[in-house]
């Protein structure tokens, strides 16, 4: 992957559009934008195959069904269709307690629920796309340092080998939730920690319970996730409570599979062969404002969130095409003679403002959805037990209710994207 590394030096050191984080997010909407007629700079600080690059881990993403319309309207879905497991069930229920809630693709007339993709392949995918645009430079491995916005533009410092300053009409920040670019522009962030990492790993089922269901179990040390995969191999996602994460990982395979069994039950029959083992911390992160002058805020730098319900990165992926959509509107828009640079420069403050209230409904549902969840279910007591199996059967007998959370679960609900509605078509091929 290394020839996808830009040297030091370009053509031009002017910009309309300077992406900060080549992530699963930054790396989607520099692709969304580069049919039009602008120039972009992609600054990202980690290798492709940087062993410490996340989007390009082992970890498993569980994609809505409007992140495949989007990855599909990209035309990025044909390279990873066939690596891309179905979701056509989602089974949620807490650890020995009655009721539970059963999502079901056919009973909502679709095909999938959504798919899971290993983050590797996916990103691996986005950016063999990246080094086919002609339009975006990629900055790789670089840094920004020091960035400086005005109402005449903003200009960054980027950080690599051979340091360049460059400048642009808008910043994109989508560098992760613990982003220093976000915070030196003045956006302030709130993190709560739930004191608990997840612990993530492969685990193999007999092949006859094998199927594409997906299960969010609640215990009483946290939630326990198992994604379906090809030959029965599950994704489990385990959290533990943070002075529990070193003792867990130590546990030989054996007893692993002894403490995902004993929180699991025997629902996909009994765990096999293990894969190796590792972990993450959690905590919600929210950035108190999603835009800056001439800045714009997507992704984790915006919301970084509890895995429980595997909303994270198709939120963020939300946010990207939401912003693309934007833009490419602003662009069209303009008068005959009037350039893309100068269309977005008059209409930057309207893509700002626009971005703002389609994002924040979005974003503030699914992060209390998220966060209520853990909150409702790290609560002990009887009543509140009983009161939860409640909720779970009611999800599960309430037509109204089950096509609720199956919006939510397939990432449809509020205002679509074209991109999530499955179409790419820009005026500007």
């Amino acid at each position: 992957m290394s020839d996808l590394v830009v040297p030091a030096v370009v053509a031009s050191n002017d910009y309309d559009i300077i992406i900060s984080g080549g992530g699963l997010v930054g790396a989607s909407l520099a692709i969304a934008l580069a049919d039009l007629p602008l120039r972009i700079a992609l600054v990202e600080a980690v290798l492709p195959d940087d062993t410490e690059n996340s989007s390009f881990d082992e970890r498993s993403i569980a994609l809505s069904r409007s992140s495949k319309s989007i990855l599909n309207a990209l035309d990025l879905w044909p390279d990873i269709d066939a690596t891309a497991w179905p979701i056509d069930e989602i089974h949620v229920s807490e650890k020995g307690r009655f009721g539970s809630a059963v999502i079901n693709a056919g009973e909502q007339g679709i095909d999938h629920l959504g798919h899971v993709i290993k983050s590797r392949i996916l990103g691996r995918s986005l950016w063999d796309r990246l080094s086919e645009c002609s339009a975006i430079d990629v900055f790789c491995p670089a840094r920004v340092g020091a960035a400086a916005a005005a109402s005449t533009g903003v200009t960054v410092n980027v950080e690599q080998q051979v340091p360049v300053s460059i400048s642009g009409a808008l910043l994109v920040v989508a560098d992760g939730a613990r982003s220093a670019v976000r915070e030196q522009l003045g956006v302030v962030a709130q993190h709560k920690s739930y004191g608990q990492s997840a612990i993530i790993g492969n685990v193999s089922i007999d092949l006859r319970y094998a199927g594409n269901v997906a299960y969010e179990r609640f215990t009483s040390a946290g939630p326990l996730a198992l994604l379906p995969g090809a030959d029965g191999v599950y994704t489990f996602v385990l959290t533990r409570n943070t002075d529990e994460v070193d003792a867990t990982l130590a546990l030989s395979d054996d007893a692993m599979r002894a403490l995902l069994q004993e929180l699991f039950g025997y629902r996909v029959g009994v765990f096999r062969n293990l894969g190796r083992r590792f972990a993450y911390p959690l905590y919600l992160s929210t950035a108190e404002s999603l835009t800056a002058e001439r800045t714009i805020i997507v992704g984790n730098a915006a919301h970084g969130l509890h895995p429980v319900a595997g909303q994270g990165f198709n939120l963020g992926l939300r946010d990207a095409a939401a912003l693309a959509e934007l833009i490419t509107d602003a662009i069209a828009s303009g008068s005959a003679g009037v350039s893309a640079t100068d269309q977005l420069n008059a209409d930057l403050e309207g893509i700002q403002s626009a971005y703002c209230e389609w994002r924040h409904a979005d974003q503030r549902n699914v992060v209390s959805f998220t966060d209520g969840l853990i909150e409702l279910f790290a609560k002990p007591g009887g009543a509140v037990s009983i009161a939860r199996g409640l909720s779970l059967l009611g999800f599960d007998i309430l037509p109204a209710a089950k096509r609720e959370l199956a919006r939510y679960a397939m990432g449809q609900g509020g205002r679509l994207s074209r991109l999530a509605r499955g179409i790419r078509a820009s005026g500007f091929e």
